[in-house]
């Protein structure tokens, strides 16, 4: 998949699934890798500045595998910041879709 598609969604695929439910790193980058390849890398430094800006906070829980992990979990602000981005991605990919359809009616 392009880099730059993976850049632009990964912020929004984040808080999708911090909507749901509250998550530790590593877990996010698995769900996330179950629709589309990305690194440990990428999900870090999003979620600090995502919690610098007061959309996550996070949490400590222990863990039977190892130390306790880290888990975030959207704030009320954080709520509010997904169901604005979903909208604009829902009339992003509307407009995307409209502006490949008349492409294709052109060819």
């Amino acid at each position: 998949m392009n880099i730059q598609f993976k850049k632009g969604v990964l912020e929004l695929c984040v808080l999708a699934i911090l909507h749901k439910k509250n998550c530790y790193g590593y877990e996010l980058v698995h769900d996330i890798s179950n629709s589309f390849a990305i690194s440990e890398g990428t999900i870090y430094p999003l979620l600090s500045r995502l919690k610098s800006e007061g959309f996550v906070t996070t949490y400590l829980e222990e863990s039977q595998e190892g130390p306790p992990r880290k888990y975030y979990q959207l704030t009320k602000t954080g709520k509010l910041f997904y169901n604005e981005l979903k909208q604009e991605w829902i009339t992003f990919i509307a407009g995307v879709n409209n502006i490949i359809k008349e492409g294709e009616l052109i060819e």
